[in-house]
């Protein structure tokens, strides 16, 4: 089943249509659904698909011809080309009045093992191909590589790119076109657990209880989600150890740079370049405030993907249950009863998605530019204060309030979010948003009735 990613293929249909030579790089995490995207792409169209591998440049240089060669059936007439120079000017040659597409998938690889290709290929762009109609797409799962040695201003081909993409995992509205058969609050444990990657999406079966799903496929040593995590640190880097380290610590509450140093034990400035390097991959971000510039020092990280999120908030620390297969005990005694405190913060994320796509929809009373979470000191209480969501634009501001509990919200929530607007001065046309699981209180829902900036989203209202 194929779903999302409508923008990326009608961006790449108009790249198509154009009958030029076209040079597109897509690069994006592991398991992110790049190659299924390149492949609905693909289809009923004239194509080469080469998916590199870890090998030595010849070995390499013999899979492809043998892919373009039998392109064109004349794989029983030639063995291989006998560079990859001749292979690129042999496609040239071929995409001169007929439109192809050819997709070299994990370019790092093919890269890797041709330390030459990069120049070759802005030679044969600038000299050869520019002229054809030949569509190129390199694609890569090493975000580094992609960004660094392609895009960057450094590399031999910078410049020459016409699209790039960057393939991200799908968010929430995205992800739970999977789970139509789940409830409102099932659809959101299933993204707070599986997130955005749609490779994770497709462990769980739509049609199975979702605490039997969390059991069967995450809480087993021989599942493949309960390894992921781990194995795609293993297949990423070269010390996965210390990186672990700091994804456990991150999970258990430790966000600040100096809370994450000190808890792995490790200086600030080497602490700084693993995380860096996480980043880079994808798996952690830094949150700043959305008022603060992007220099500013006052910042946090999280876990960017809710399964490395889940695994080592709850499976990596209790792998003594685990190994025991008391899958059960686990279950009931440890991860269920602390789920809401886990939702509450994915919950947040999924606030904010709803109010973009009401943004974009324009249905909120103005139009943002900006949203993001807010910190900062109390100075007449000395304390720090936190908002879980401000939307602004000019002088119109959203505050926004989300709570993942078994009761209903009180007017006290608003007020106290009201009380807490007063800090921030970026703003006179304020309106409250007030988000929550289980609904609302008899006295909130009168006073929202009877002031219009109050409004009221519930969990249906957002899943809907």
């Amino acid at each position: 089943m194929f779903i999302g990613r409508e923008s990326e293929l009608k961006y790449l249909e108009k790249l198509y249509l154009s009958n030029k030579f076209e040079f597109a790089v897509m690069y994006g995490r592991r398991r992110v659904g790049k190659t299924t995207l390149l492949t609905e792409f693909c289809k009923g169209k004239s194509n080469i698909f080469f998916v590199a591998e870890e090998h030595s440049k010849n070995v390499e240089l013999e899979k492809f011809s043998k892919v373009v060669l039998r392109k064109f059936g004349l794989d029983n007439v030639i063995n291989k080309f006998d560079s990859f120079e001749n292979l690129f000017m042999f496609l040239a040659e071929k995409s001169k009045n007929e439109r192809l597409i050819l997709v070299i998938d994990e370019f790092q690889y093919l890269a890797n093992s041709n330390k030459n290709l990069l120049s070759m290929l802005q030679n044969l762009i600038d000299h050869n191909i520019k002229e054809t109609q030949l569509f190129l797409i390199i694609c890569g799962s090493s975000v580094s590589f992609m960004e660094n040695e392609v895009l960057a201003y450094k590399s031999p081909l910078y410049g020459r790119r016409t699209a790039q993409f960057e393939i991200e995992p799908f968010e929430y509205y995205t992800a739970i076109k999977l789970f139509d058969n789940y409830t409102a609050e099932d659809k959101i444990i299933a993204y707070s657990i599986l997130g955005g990657t749609p490779q994770y999406l497709l462990q769980f079966d739509p049609f199975v209880p979702i605490d039997e799903n969390i059991k069967n496929k995450t809480m087993t040593k021989f599942s493949y989600l309960y390894e992921e995590p781990k194995n795609l640190l293993k297949q990423e880097l070269r010390e996965p150890s210390i990186y672990n380290s700091i994804i456990e610590a991150i999970a258990k509450g430790y966000t600040k740079l100096n809370q994450i140093s000190t808890k792995i034990g490790e200086p600030i400035d080497k602490t700084y370049i693993y995380m860096k390097t996480l980043i880079e991959l994808r798996i952690i971000e830094k949150i700043l405030p959305v008022t603060d510039k992007a220099n500013s020092r006052n910042s946090f990280y999280k876990l960017k993907d809710n399964m490395f999120r889940f695994a080592y908030k709850f499976l990596y620390s209790n792998i003594e249950f685990i190994e025991q297969e008391e899958i059960e005990f686990l279950w009931k005694e440890i991860i269920k009863p602390n789920m809401n405190e886990y939702l509450g913060h994915v919950f947040e994320d999924i606030c904010m998605e709803y109010l973009k796509k009401e943004n974009k929809a324009r249905n909120l009373p103005f139009v943002f530019k900006k949203i993001g979470k807010w910190w900062g000191n109390n100075k007449i209480e000395k304390r720090q204060e936190e908002i879980d969501i401000l939307a602004f634009y000019e002088n119109k501001v959203i505050y926004g309030e989300c709570k993942y509990k078994n009761e209903k919200m009180s007017t006290e929530v608003y007020f106290d979010l009201k009380r807490k607007s007063e800090l921030i001065n970026i703003g006179s046309e304020k309106y409250y948003y007030l988000f929550s699981k289980s609904g609302f209180d008899n006295e909130l829902i009168d006073l929202s009735k009877k002031d219009t900036k109050i409004k009221l989203v519930d969990l249906m209202m957002i899943v809907s």
